[in-house]
């Protein structure tokens, strides 16, 4: 593998990271074009989502994962914890005084420093285990690399949530 971390040669494995985090990123981002705030708040369908709650739950996970390949295990909420469930339910709604600009700021810059470690982490194969959780297997273990591809994982999934979510809206797609 020829990989170098310098800002603007990136090559390999990591180069592949950064396109599919970038090209999941960019159809989530797509979404929220030419929305208004109230439109971006809007629950458009029989569930919780919305278009701005999904880039401000997307924002946390990749946030809250990249902490995770720094920091190990501290770095996640307990999985019992119900305060935890609330401001992980919480996270999928624009609250009052947030703005659709102001979600696609903090995106981008959460999207800016998990490209840096994408660029210079040292091993991509260093790994945590995961903490107890009802979702994890017990005493599993997450690569870095494992970690970056379900970042990939979560935000095409939820992009593709956003992308009906804004339909249901005003017939916008982000493909087709």
């Amino acid at each position: 593998m020829s990989t170098t971390t310098s800002e603007s040669t990136v090559t390999g494995e990591r180069a592949d990271l950064l396109e599919s985090l970038g090209g999941a990123r960019h159809f989530l981002r797509l979404t929220a074009r030419g929305l208004s705030d109230e439109q971006a708040a809007t629950r458009s369908t029989v569930s919780e989502l919305c278009v701005g709650g999904l880039i401000k739950h997307v924002t946390a996970v990749e946030h809250q994962w990249t902490r995770f390949i720094i920091e190990g295990t501290s770095a996640m909420p307990a999985g019992d914890d119900p305060a935890g469930y609330e401001e992980h339910a919480a996270g999928f709604r624009m609250e009052p005084g947030e703005t659709l600009a102001g979600l696609l700021e903090e995106y981008e810059a959460v999207a800016r420093r998990t490209d840096e470690l994408v660029r210079t982490l040292p091993d991509l194969d260093a790994g945590h285990e995961l903490p107890p959780a009802p979702w994890f297997q017990p005493g599993a273990r997450w690569s870095a690399r494992r970690v970056l591809q379900h970042i990939v994982a979560e935000t095409a999934q939820h992009a593709g949530h956003a992308d009906i979510v804004r339909e249901a809206i005003d017939g916008a797609k982000s493909m087709g």
